[in-house]
């Protein structure tokens, strides 16, 4: 399927006006957008690792290689970029959030510290927890936020996951299960089910909210996946995957059926190289397309 877009203003980066290709699942179709490559300046976006939405006009970019968070401005017809923050407390921002009052949360990939930044970008404060038991530090290795700004900070040096209110006290913590091999990203939907990717053992891992240890959503996805490094779940309880090996979107049914794969390794718009973080409204999914130095945009159709 082709059609036309255009750009609309000056500045605008781009335009969700473009019908292209439409990559077919059972239940859920990928169109892919135009790509975003640059911010209000000129700069290219280099190796992006995140990037977050609040489902309403604001995205914002974790530029890892360019050591930076970018903002920018979501509509129905374009993403313009709005502004850039330069933090000495998050030089190397890896995976980034919303909270509900607008703030951004920022995991910094050298510190493994999650820091809060203002919706001005001015730094507030790094999340603490406490090592776990028998452990001399705290090693983040990515986070989600819930719409009641509970924190769920995965922890790997302790093997679990940590969940803090909004102002730092204990609310849960889920230990590691014994399958496990190396967890890599985590999502939370909105009833406080969690699930978490395991790039290794290439499978779906879950808690939900009354258990306190990670059970297989099913038996295996090494079928599916070839090394899953990111994960999603929109409001209608798909998964969608970044396939980091495979150079795809994976999309799983919230009980871990099989829904299909997206897109392929290239360059072009639709492509994907080396995807990693992404971030879902149910109608947008916006994907760090790292390896195209740039944020590949897809509408997702039912």
């Amino acid at each position: 399927m082709t059609g036309a877009f255009r750009i609309v203003g000056a500045g605008s980066l781009a335009c969700f006006l473009l019908a292209g290709s439409v990559a077919v699942a059972q239940d859920v179709k990928l169109r892919p957008l135009r790509p975003v490559y640059i911010d209000s300046l000129g700069t290219a976006i280099n190796a992006p690792e995140g990037v977050a939405y609040d489902g309403s006009s604001r995205l914002v970019v974790a530029d890892t290689g360019n050591r930076r968070l970018v903002l920018f401005d979501v509509t129905e017809e374009s993403v313009s970029a709005s502004a850039e923050f330069r933090l000495s407390e998050v030089p190397a921002p890896v995976r980034v959030r919303f909270d509900s009052a607008g703030n951004i949360l920022a995991l910094d990939g050298k510190s493994h510290r999650v820091a809060r930044v203002g919706a001005d970008g001015t730094f507030k404060a790094y999340v603490e927890i406490k090592p776990a038991s028998g452990q001399k530090a705290v090693f983040i290795k990515s986070f989600d936020v819930d719409d009641e700004d509970n924190l769920y900070l995965l922890d790997t040096a302790g093997a679990r996951v940590v969940v803090v209110d909004k102002v730092g006290d204990l609310r849960r913590t889920v230990a590691f299960g014994p399958e496990i091999r190396f967890l890599s990203d985590l999502t939370v939907n909105s009833v406080g089910t969690i699930f978490a990717i395991d790039s290794t053992g290439r499978n779906v891992f879950v808690a939900r909210k009354s258990f306190d240890v990670f059970a297989p959503l099913i038996e295996s996805m090494r079928e599916d996946l070839d090394f899953p490094t990111a994960i999603t779940v929109d409001r209608a309880g798909f998964l969608y995957i970044s396939d980091t090996g495979g150079n795809t979107i994976a999309v799983f049914g919230e009980n871990g059926s099989f829904q299909g794969r997206h897109s392929n390794r290239g360059r072009t718009q639709g492509f994907l190289w080396q995807p990693a973080g992404l971030a879902t409204d149910g109608n947008l999914l916006f994907v760090a397309d790292r390896g195209n130095n740039r944020v590949q945009v897809f509408e997702i159709v039912r």
